[in-house]
Parts: C-alpha cells; sequence; structure tokens
C-alpha cells in the first residue's frame, strides 16, 4: 500500500539500530579518532568472592581539563547499563541498588577505580568505566567473575602451605611474563589464591652505592633484609594501579624486570602510553637492577620518635623502648596498613632517611600524592634527623 513502508524495508532501517544498541549494552568502546585519556586494562577479568571487597581498577594515563567519570554494570538481558556511581573527581555520588557498598579508590589524582564492598552474587558480570568530557566519551569493560572458595585452602593458610601460596602468587605474572594471553588462562582457583593471601604493599628499593646494583639474588636478599621478599608482577600490576610510578627498573619474582609509569615523560622510557614497562629475559647473575620488594601488615608497631639523631644514636634511643630501628619494609606496611602520617624524616635500619604521608600538604615532601618520601642515605655521622622504632 503506498505511503506504508514494506517489512523488508522496515527491517533495513530497524537492524542497524538494534545492533548499535545491543553492541553498546555489551560494554564494548565505540572507537573513536581522538585522544585517549583512560589506559586499557591489563586484567579484563577480575576475580572477587561473596563477601569480599574488591577493585574494578580504571586509571587515567592524563585527565582532560573538565571531566566526569561514570561506572555502570552493563545488563546484556534487557539491553540497557545500571548507573553506580559518577564523580567529578573530587566528589562522588551514587546510584542504584548498591548504594554505600560503591565507592571510588582515589589512590592518586588519575585513580578512577570502583571499590565495591560486601560482593554479591549478583554483581556478579560486565562493567563499563565512562569517561565523560563533553567533546570524545571514551570507556573501558572489566568483568567481575565470583569464584568459589578453594577447600583446599584453609583460611589463614598453615605455617606449611604459606610457602606454597607464595609459590602459586607469583604464577598469574610468570604466564604473563612468558604470553599476555596465557595469562588470562590461568586457573582461576591458583589466581584467587595468590589475590585472596596476598595483602600488602609494594616498594621500590636501591642501596646506599645508588641504583642498579642487584643481580637478581642480590634483590631477593636485599628485600628480605628489608622485612620483605621480591614482588610478583601482578602485585606490581596492583601497585601501579594505585598510584606507584618509578622511573628504574627493578627486579621481580619471576626474574623479569619492569618498571611502573604512571605519568609518561621523556626522562622515563619516552612519552608513550603510561603501564607496566618491560626489559624482557634478563641475565640473573649478571645484569644489575633494582628491586621491587613486597610486604605485608605488620604484627607490631612503628612509631617516630624526635630528636637530632645521629644513626648510632637513633639504635640507642629505640633499645631504651625496648624497640629495634625499623626497616624500610616496616615503615610502609605502618603507612599502608596503619595509615601512619610523620611530616619528621627519620632513620631507618638501613641507614636511609624516609618519612610516611597519608595526608599529602604544603612543606611536607611536596608531591599531591600519599606515599614513604625519601631523604636518601646521609652520612651515619650526621645529627639531624629522629628515627623511626619498631616494636612486637
Amino acid at each position: 500500500m503506498q505511503g506504508h513502508l514494506s517489512l523488508p524495508t522496515l527491517c533495513c532501517f530497524l537492524l542497524p539500530w538494534a545492533f548499535t544498541t545491543f553492541h553498546k549494552a555489551l560494554g564494548d568502546p565505540a572507537p573513536h579518532p581522538g585522544p585517549h585519556y583512560l589506559l586499557p586494562p591489563i586484567h579484563e577479568v577480575i576475580h572477587s568472592r561473596r563477601g569480599a571487597t574488591t577493585t574494578l581498577p580504571c586509571v587515567l594515563g592524563a585527565p582532560p581539563p573538565s571531566y566526569k567519570v561514570r561506572w555502570s554494570k552493563v545488563e546484556p538481558g534487557e539491553l540497557r547499563e545500571t548507573p553506580i556511581l559518577i564523580t567529578n573527581g573530587l566528589h562522588a555520588r551514587g546510584y542504584g541498588p548498591m548504594g554505600e557498598r560503591a565507592r571510588m579508590r582515589k589512590g592518586h589524582r588519575l585513580d578512577a577505580s570502583l571499590v565495591i564492598a560486601g560482593v554479591r552474587l549478583e554483581d556478579e558480570g560486565r562493567y563499563r568505566c565512562e569517561l565523560i568530557n563533553g567533546i570524545e566519551d571514551e570507556s573501558v569493560a572489566l568483568t567481575l567473575r565470583l569464584e568459589g572458595e578453594a577447600p583446599w585452602l584453609p583460611d589463614p593458610l598453615p605455617p606449611l602451605l604459606r610457602g606454597f601460596g607464595r609459590f602459586i602468587s607469583g604464577l598469574p605474572g610468570l604466564l604473563h611474563s612468558i604470553s599476555p594471553a596465557r595469562s588470562r588462562g590461568t586457573p582461576s582457583h591458583l589466581f584467587w589464591a595468590a589475590v585472596r593471601h596476598s595483602p600488602g604493599v609494594v616498594f621500590p628499593y636501591q642501596p646506599s652505592r645508588g641504583r642498579y646494583q642487584f643481580n637478581y639474588y642480590e634483590a631477593k636478599q636485599a628485600c628480605e633484609q628489608q622485612d620483605g621478599r621480591l614482588a610478583t608482577y601482578a602485585q606490581l600490576y596492583q601497585a601501579w594501579t594505585e598510584g606507584l610510578d618509578w622511573c628504574n627498573a627493578g627486579w621481580l619474582l619471576e626474574g623479569s624486570v619492569r618498571y611502573p609509569v604512571l605519568t609518561a615523560r621523556a626522562p622515563c622510557g619516552g612519552r608513550g602510553r603510561p603501564g607496566i614497562r618491560s626489559y624482557g629475559p634478563r641475565d640473573l647473575k649478571r645484569d644489575r637492577y633494582d628491586a621491587f620488594c613486597f610486604t605485608s601488615a605488620l604484627a607490631g608497631q612503628v612509631f617516630f620518635v624526635p630528636g637530632r639523631l645521629t644513626l648510632s644514636e637513633a639504635h640507642a634511643a629505640c633499645r631504651r623502648r625496648g624497640a629495634t630501628v625499623a626497616k624500610v619494609g616496616h615503615l610502609y606496611a605502618a603507612w599502608k596498613f596503619s595509615g601512619l602520617d610523620q611530616c619528621d624524616g627519620g632513620w631507618l635500619a638501613d641507614g636511609s632517611v624516609r618519612f610516611p604521608i597519608t595526608t599529602p600538604r604544603p612543606r611536607c615532601g611536596g608531591l599531591p600524592d600519599p606515599g614513604v618520601r625519601s631523604f636518601g642515605f646521609p652520612r651515619p655521622q650526621q645529627a639531624a634527623y629522629g628515627t623511626y622504632c619498631y616494636s612486637e
């Protein structure tokens, strides 16, 4: 009939629209020729379990002048997305059924990662982190996958299995160093064992002689002397999403050499995309680099003793208080897990002087993000600093 569209003609009009809508609902970001501000995720599948707190990483390589970040959960069966949270970098507003269980991590100024507390069964699925800047919006998609408890891994692990747990925690990074595609094939229960039993903090370490002094075995020993061990690739990746930005390359437990770059710059591997740069396979005995160490929460506590002390006087001051001079790993763990915030440099056991900052402020390190600041390795006879002590 004239004036009416035939069924084939109607399909020609509607099918492209339907496929476009379905494509968008599945969470695949549409390509565009403009600049990309969001860094692509290294791991697109995040493993968790019911009742846990999990983080969906979303990191900006550089912030546009004005923007918002919107987190949503993709509902492919309903061809829609459920909004979770919207933030402008300073303030965030939650939406939907997650309510207060969802919050921004705010690990650093370029961190737009979503933290979900008390993970529920219905939280499993696909999520979108979308950058909205009014010009060229872009997004990354992540999948949250829930895993069952591993019945053969008791919690907490008995001493006999802790060494095995540390070995298992290195497998995802080892497989990734061999082939990024194969790392996705890591057995989920093994990967979950690594995530579940390795909460901690990664810190770069170099000796008083300067950078690039360690072969692999010396780096491993140096970390152990500072109350830590060499970090795995998976742990370095997690630290990078939380704000670790470091120009010096360091050994990892798998025997690879890498360094995390959050703000790409010319003196730090060029102005390419931020990420974890790799030096590829290295000779474990001959090649020399720094170390990336990993440590976890402390059994004791770290406290500051003020004064103008030499290194030997710092040791005596801690002994009088029934303690020892803290190691570098002790200070990082106290900063990360106990919120230690002290705007005063203090001696540590290796002869370095450092101080932890959880709330950045003027005239207190000069950097906008939280972290452990360093004065390097002053002369041991220099009476100019307090000391950080550790007691169990």
